[in-house]
């Protein structure tokens, strides 16, 4: 008879890093989103031994969600960029638990000193730039150095945020994971909508955007730079951001967006960037002052990073488990939940922003019946193991 300790080990959700993380940053964004809901409606307090409410909002969503969707990505895409063993089992066990200790010490008084928290907050992101950046140097994959560098900019942030308290840290980790969508966006959006207008008879090719697909990045570091070194109001700021909604829009004309609207695997990926670029029209109008930052903030990260996500995670999850990425009335419902939760948080603060709160409140719930969905549909899968190795 095997161990316990073996069989656990040697789980199939311990098989591949999208298995395990996936499952804890839907989990987690459920949670969180219920208890920020709860506190605007006066039935919870979030943890405030550390942060205030708003700041413990906005790191968990990005440090805890957001981070563990992109370590689940990140790596299972760099064992297939470098034809690598992927991280799994101890090594992946290892990863979670340091994602897991620092969601403790982020939302319980343990009595850990400043520094023992910064080094349990700290550890997962250093730990995960480690294990991707094994792989990637051994095969000296240069093109996808950036992300190590992508990595240590956002663990910066987080240091410096948890040093300083404040929140300007956590908007330009925003801005490094917009750029993470731009550049992967960029190469992953037109090939799956070619490949998916292929699949059912259509010509279809991708057009090199080699020129633009570098200005979109560069056009968001000096948005970044823009926000690290000037003011919000400023018009250095507003002039950055326009500039960047002008070239993402130009790269989004030739990903035959028009021609995929009848697939939501693919349009849910075409919905997400085109939120990255209305979040950076939205910057632009709030640096001018016609709008609060707050609006443009949540163009991003319900908008877009929700959307990006959530596509990525269903994509991810039906292909490497080897089902067809097809959506489910189930997908699809968590799709335009997601859609009517970014809607209401971003659109209602402008059309009526004497009901804030209620607008916080419904898009914290609509977020959270989405991630559900997920949950229901796909936990399930990434649970059991894949459909080949039952067939075998």
């Amino acid at each position: 008879m095997s161990e316990p300790s073996r069989d656990i080990i040697d789980h199939p959700v311990l098989g591949y890093g999208f298995r395990p993380f996936f499952i804890l940053g839907a989990l987690y964004s459920i949670i969180s989103l219920l208890i920020w809901g709860g506190f605007y409606a006066r039935y919870v307090t979030p943890p405030l031994f550390m942060i205030d409410p708003v700041s413990w909002h906005a790191h968990e969503m990005i440090y805890g969600f957001t981070m563990a969707i992109v370590a689940g990505f990140l790596l299972t895409a760099v064992a297939n960029w470098t034809d690598s063993v992927p991280v799994r089992k101890f090594h992946l066990l290892g990863l979670c638990l340091l994602w897991l200790a620092g969601r403790v010490v982020m939302n319980f008084d343990l009595g850990f000193s400043e520094v023992a928290v910064l080094v349990f907050e700290g550890a997962f992101i250093l730990t995960l730039a480690l294990s991707l950046s094994m792989p990637l140097f051994k095969t000296w994959d240069k093109r996808n150095f950036v992300f190590l560098l992508l990595l240590s900019i956002l663990f910066a942030c987080d240091m410096v945020f948890l040093i300083s308290k404040e929140r300007a840290s956590l908007y330009v980790a925003v801005m490094v994971i917009i750029t993470m969508i731009s550049l992967i966006g960029g190469r992953i959006i037109p090939a799956f909508t070619v490949d998916a207008l292929q699949e059912r008879g259509e010509e279809a090719h991708e057009t090199p955007q080699g020129k633009l697909d570098v200005l979109a990045i560069l056009s968001l570091v000096l948005v970044i730079l823009s926000l690290v070194f000037v003011k919000q109001e400023e018009t250095i700021l507003a002039g950055a951001a326009f500039l960047s909604t002008i070239i993402h829009a130009l790269r989004l004309r030739r990903y035959h967006t028009h021609r995929i609207l009848d697939d939501p695997m693919v349009w849910i990926l075409h919905v997400g960037y085109s939120w990255v670029i209305l979040g950076l029209f939205f910057i632009g109008v709030s640096a001018l002052g016609f709008l609060p930052f707050s609006i443009a903030l949540h163009a991003f990260t319900v908008g877009a990073i929700g959307s990006m996500t959530l596509g990525m995670m269903c994509r991810v999850t039906l292909g490497h488990t080897g089902r067809n990425r097809v959506a489910t009335n189930l997908t699809k419902l968590s799709f335009l939940l997601l859609q009517c939760a970014a809607f209401v948080r971003v659109f209602g603060l402008m059309i009526a922003p004497d009901y804030s709160i209620e607008w916080i409140i419904g898009s914290a719930t609509l977020w959270a019946l989405c991630f559900a969905l997920y949950i229901l549909i796909y936990a399930p899968m990434l649970w059991r193991p894949d459909l080949d190795e039952r067939v075998a």
